[in-house]
């Protein structure tokens, strides 16, 4: 059973409909104690990082108990952002702080938010990423992750700079684009996130 937090602050249809279309069960919740029983938890996000993190705090210590469990946990767009220390977008808000380092708006020169279709440069082995090289995934973001450890970075996309594609430690995993939106390579991600075991 995968468990989908619900902050107010995710598109729940939209990673619901991805886990549907691989057949797998889950259930989308914001009661704490389920969300603590949870064997796979996801953190998908849309919006400013600033109000996800005013939904957010009240599941902090859940959360974090989950990651230093090594029980697997995805957070998707924003949801990886949250993860994060901070965010440009947002300065004196605290991220959850489980990957360190921030996030920046999108450099001069590039078009903004970057929206479309990428190609995703796997840079280390990632259980997530099994299986998957040089496929096109989508992008909604006009922030991007800068962890302080480059070794948690799991994959890139060119946009005119490296943008922070996934990021990976344990079984702590996150994706900048999409994947329940990206098609087959996408659904083999979230396929590879089912299958990982605690």
């Amino acid at each position: 059973m995968i468990t989908i937090i619900d902050y107010k602050s995710g598109n729940l249809k939209s990673i619901s409909n991805g886990f549907k279309k691989i057949g797998q069960d889950f259930k989308i919740t914001d009661d704490m104690e389920e969300i603590a029983n949870a064997k796979h938890l996801v953190l998908p996000g849309v919006g400013a990082f600033g109000s996800a993190m005013e939904n957010l705090e009240k599941f902090r210590d859940v959360i974090e108990e989950h990651v230093n469990d090594d029980k697997p946990f995805l957070g998707i767009c924003l949801g990886q952002q949250v993860l994060m220390s901070g965010s440009e977008e947002s300065p004196n808000v605290k991220g959850l702080d489980l990957f360190k380092g921030h996030c920046e708006f999108l450099p001069e020169g590039v078009k903004v938010p970057h929206m479309g279709w990428n190609q995703l440069n796997v840079v280390k082995e990632c259980p997530i990423l099994e299986g998957i090289d040089k496929e096109y995934f989508y992008f909604v973001h006009s922030y991007y992750a800068i962890p302080d450890e480059p070794e948690i970075i799991a994959g890139t996309c060119d946009y005119g700079i490296d943008v922070t594609a996934a990021l990976s430690r344990n079984n702590l995993f996150s994706t900048q684009f999409h994947p329940e939106k990206s098609g087959k390579p996408g659904l083999k991600i979230l396929k590879n996130f089912v299958n990982i075991k605690e």
